[in-house]
């Protein structure tokens, strides 16, 4: 189930997520995103808690849709520690969607190993 979010709750739910957060902006009329739902629950699925998917619907949060600059439907941004990663928009369908949701996998997973294998003084040491 992807959790839905509005401006009420986007701060707290995706800014401040202690995980990074791909965000769906859609809308009931975008054939497209209905379309792609299913691949993105998927990918929710296969990711577990290291990505959360969220969903905002475009049309009830206007002011979302204008901070973020919302060109075309559906629009999928990756936000980790309050700043966009990936932005994808643009894509022409399924196939374009999941190869793009691969990568940002497979660049996660990396970083994931990374950080795994960093000691708390290499941390400490970047963060300074």
């Amino acid at each position: 189930m992807v959790l839905s979010v509005s401006e009420r709750t986007f701060t707290q739910e995706v800014l401040q997520s202690p995980i990074p957060v791909l965000v769906n902006f859609e809308a009931p009329w975008c054939g497209l995103c209905r379309i792609i739902h299913p691949l993105l629950l998927q990918f929710n699925a296969q990711c577990g808690d290291k990505i959360k998917l969220v969903g905002v619907n475009a049309d009830d949060n206007f002011k979302l849709a204008n901070t973020y600059r919302l060109k075309s439907l559906p629009t999928l941004l990756l936000v980790e520690n309050g700043m966009i990663r990936h932005r994808l928009e643009g894509f022409r369908g399924k196939e374009d969607l999941r190869l793009a949701l691969e990568e940002i996998k497979l660049t996660y997973n990396n970083r994931s190993k990374t950080y795994n294998n960093l000691t708390t003084a290499d941390l400490e040491y970047r963060s300074a």
